[in-house]
């Protein structure tokens, strides 16, 4: 009878978000100020104040979608038997469990947040998200069509998400169509994520992730690279490096978590998308909530 944790990642931004929480909650409100602090801009401001498309820009979207699920973890006094999260909501997971404290963690995210920034824009790239085909037709497409095109989100049985140059996921999405999929559609994002193409904000990052403090975890923490538990630093520490050029398995995350004993499934932080997830990839789980 295990109970699961799952935070978000980019996409589930919202302005207001994590104000509620701020008002009612006086450790709360350390967090945001320490985390506008640590940053140099006024973080909370954004979030709470800033138009859609403020919210949007990848040095705001990933420090406050990681401020807000850490914020409400300790608002709620969560204690979790597994942990996951998807992309960026890893780093919002490895705080929950302990395996980072809030401070190292949101450095961290600042930190992937610019170097991924830098590469959208030294690199670009694009995504498509494939609707209702079949995983292994994607993976087929992928590796047969020019250039670098990689399916980069397990998102569920019936999404998943293709990364790589533009012209490579433009030609992958022409030939799925070709073969019968309906719906293959361009994301409106800057950047390859979980692609090869972030292999220079890899290197970034590489740095400070050596130097973070990583302590083990409460719980297993299930990441993206393999979809399995995890509990030792330095493996946790690899794995958080490498997801920036590897797909995210969420679907055979949520999947393991279960074979693994999970009877319910909280989202912890902003909107709903990975509840929604959940219900597609286990359609009998009952106990499926959000704490924001």
């Amino acid at each position: 009878m295990k109970k699961a944790y799952v935070f978000p990642g980019q996409g589930s931004q919202f302005t207001g978000m994590g104000q509620e929480l701020y008002v009612r909650d006086p450790e709360v409100r350390d967090l945001f100020d320490a985390a506008d602090s640590i940053l140099g801009f006024g973080l909370r401001e954004v979030m709470f104040t800033g138009t859609a498309e403020d919210l949007k820009a990848t040095r705001v979207t990933q420090p406050a979608l990681f401020l807000h699920s850490v914020a409400a973890a300790r608002h709620y006094r969560i204690e979790p038997d597994m942990v996951a999260g998807h992309s960026l909501g890893e780093f919002s997971a490895l705080v929950a469990a302990g395996a980072l404290s809030f401070e190292e963690g949101l450095r961290l995210v600042a930190a992937r947040a610019q170097a991924m920034q830098r590469c959208c824009e030294a690199v670009p790239g694009a995504m498509a998200a494939v609707l209702n085909a079949d995983a292994a037709l994607i993976e087929e497409v992928c590796r047969e069509t020019p250039g670098t095109v990689i399916p980069a989100n397990y998102n569920s049985d019936g999404q998943i998400v293709i990364s790589g140059e533009k012209e490579a996921v433009e030609a992958a999405c022409a030939e799925l169509k070709a073969r019968g999929v309906r719906r293959a559609l361009l994301l409106p994002v800057g950047g390859a994520f979980h692609s090869p193409l972030m292999e220079p904000a890899r290197q970034e990052l590489a740095e400070a992730i050596e130097k973070a403090e990583f302590r083990t975890p409460s719980c297993p923490i299930y990441q993206n690279v393999d979809a399995l538990p995890h509990t030792g630093p330095d493996e946790v520490r690899r794995n958080l490096l490498m997801q920036l050029t590897s797909p995210v398995r969420w679907t055979q995350t949520v999947r393991n978590m279960v074979a693994d004993g999970a009877v319910s499934f909280t989202e912890v932080g902003a909107g709903t998308v990975l509840q929604g997830l959940v219900r597609k990839i286990v359609p009998g789980m009952e106990d499926i909530s959000g704490l924001s």
